[in-house]
């Protein structure tokens, strides 16, 4: 689908169940960009019984962007990354949101990395029905916002993350400690963007499954899709 806003238009490509119906999932990407790697979550949420769509974060300035994902992508999609707009980034996502909800009635947010940042980022500023942030790097830094976050939320960490140090970690897992809304998983033998299965510098297969099944448990829980 095509998202219109202020200062132009970007595509959010859809993924549907084979119902054709279903609750809304924005999936927000990493770095990397509309990969194989985030299409194949899109088809694993659809098969759960969401509608995914996918915002495509960097038109504005890498138009239909997608990277390898060995050292050489990693560097050409962090110089992508360092001429995004987090602030633009965050209102498209609030933007493909109200779209997808329109379209659905109901419509939550699921994020990797760049994409777990604005999850939580629109969690704050947004009023989705629920929100999943896989190892977003501003996160322990803003985390003093969580009390304007309503929906259910699940946290996921990498306990040996380079990029987010494990007190900073930690500073989530004390904020989330006493709220009903919400939730934590450390995954402490893993590293940053341990469920990327195609990023073998990053992918950390028994995290991932583990961390994957606790997010199927999450969204069936408190954003359970249509009755059959």
């Amino acid at each position: 689908m095509k998202i219109h806003v202020a200062d132009g238009a970007f595509d959010a490509p859809v993924w549907e169940p084979a119902s054709g119906h279903g609750p809304g999932l924005v999936l927000i990407q990493e770095i990397f960009g509309l990969d194989e790697y985030l299409k194949s979550v899109a088809a694993d949420l659809a098969a759960l019984g969401y509608v995914v769509a996918i915002p495509e974060l960097f038109w504005r300035v890498a138009p239909g962007w997608s990277s390898g994902h060995d050292d050489a992508g990693l560097a050409a999609s962090m110089d992508v990354g360092s001429r995004f707009d987090p602030a633009l980034g965050v209102s498209d996502v609030v933007a493909t949101l109200e779209h997808l909800r329109a379209r659905t009635g109901r419509a939550g947010l699921l994020g990797f990395c760049l994409g777990g940042s604005l999850a939580y980022e629109a969690a704050m500023t947004a009023d989705p029905d629920v929100t999943v942030s896989f190892y977003g790097s501003t996160v322990p830094d803003r985390i003093t916002g969580i009390d304007a976050v309503t929906c259910p939320i699940q946290f996921h960490f990498g306990g040996q993350d380079p990029y987010i140090p494990r007190p900073a970690v930690q500073r989530v897992v004390d904020a989330v400690a006493d709220r009903p809304n919400a939730e934590i998983h450390v995954q402490e033998a893993a590293g940053h963007a341990f469920h990327n299965r195609v990023a073998p510098k990053f992918h950390h297969p028994a995290a991932a499954a583990t961390a994957w099944t606790l997010t199927t448990e999450f969204l069936a829980r408190t954003f359970p899709p249509d009755p059959a």
